[in-house]
């Protein structure tokens, strides 16, 4: 219980920091975020220790919503690494306290360079706040560790204040759905929105149709062959007429000695279920498991079944809703 009670006690001192600093919020994150959006360049993120970790995360996220950010640590600076800035520029420098002297040493060359400078402190009247352009303020009431000491209520302000920027930015610049898409082709997210049915569905001779004259004991060869539970039912024409499952063949078994010998068009699933090639996959896994299917046919405008998608399938490309 003393361990559950100090850990409720973390959480509350860093929701508590995160709760105070929107009555602190106004006229300086404003002006940071227009500074972003009007400039030409890229958002170069500096900071050591743990707002260096918080600034990292930071220029990640920024070019997640493609904005061009990187990030340099303010102890390489002064060795080379300054030269990743250029005219154009946005620096966004993370330092608590605001006295951070690797952080200050670079100031001078910043000014030089006309490069526009956004902090995040602790401190309103810091060494840092007082050169920077636009200052948001990041000042706490303590740490949550017993010694009031380890960046913990003050990392997890800066780092939620950095997703606000940028969830601002991506207000400011009408970032959609598609726009995450092409930030992140191969990820979950990515996949999530714009991963189609016709992208994953197997087709071709991975998909399994029978014809509705054939016996249920062929369309068992067929299921089979390609590995699926299920097979889609056509007529001469070559139009869905049905869908036909292991699991139904498991239930009508049980109830008919003669099952596998009759007409499959006798047995199957009559107007199933269907998908369409540009219905996104995460619906179809939707659509899934709100009908506990396994399989479902994808058919295309004329009503013929073009390919089949399995929930396997599905998961496997990590798709989840």
């Amino acid at each position: 219980m003393k361990l559950l009670n100090e850990a409720k006690k973390v959480l509350k001192i860093e929701a508590e920091a995160i709760l105070s600093a929107m009555k602190t919020l106004g006229h300086e994150f404003s002006k940071a975020v227009s500074i972003i959006q009007t400039s030409k360049g890229k958002v170069v993120v500096i900071g050591v220790g743990k707002s260096g970790l918080v600034g990292r995360k930071l220029s990640a996220t920024l070019s997640s919503i493609g904005r061009a950010s990187c990030f340099m640590h303010a102890g390489e600076a002064l060795l080379g690494d300054l030269g990743m800035v250029v005219k154009g520029d946005v620096v966004l420098a993370l330092s608590f306290s605001g006295e951070t002297e690797e952080i200050l040493e670079i100031i001078p060359y910043l000014k030089k360079l006309r490069i526009k400078l956004i902090s995040m402190s602790g401190r309103k009247d810091s060494s840092l706040a007082r050169a920077s352009d636009a200052c948001i303020y990041t000042g706490i009431k303590k740490e949550a560790d017993s010694c009031d000491i380890i960046p913990t209520a003050s990392s997890t302000l800066m780092l939620a204040m950095g997703d606000a920027l940028a969830v601002c930015l991506m207000l400011k610049k009408g970032f959609k759905k598609n726009d995450l898409a092409m930030t992140h082709p191969n990820g979950t997210i990515g996949k999530r929105l714009i991963m189609k049915v016709g992208d994953i569905m197997r087709a071709g001779s991975d998909n399994p149709v029978i014809g509705e004259n054939k016996k249920v004991r062929d369309a068992l060869f067929v299921m089979t062959d390609t590995h699926l539970g299920a097979v889609s039912v056509v007529n001469s024409r070559g139009k869905l007429v049905g869908f036909f499952t292991d699991g139904d063949l498991r239930r009508k078994l049980q109830k008919d000695e003669k099952l596998l010998s009759r007409k499959i068009r006798e047995v199957m699933t009559v107007n199933p279920q269907t998908l369409v090639r540009d219905m996104l996959a995460v619906e179809a896994l939707v659509l899934m498991k709100k009908k506990g299917f396994d399989n479902i046919p994808v058919v295309n405008a004329a009503n013929c079944p073009v390919g089949i998608v399995d929930e396997r399938d599905l998961i496997s490309e990590g798709i989840s809703e």
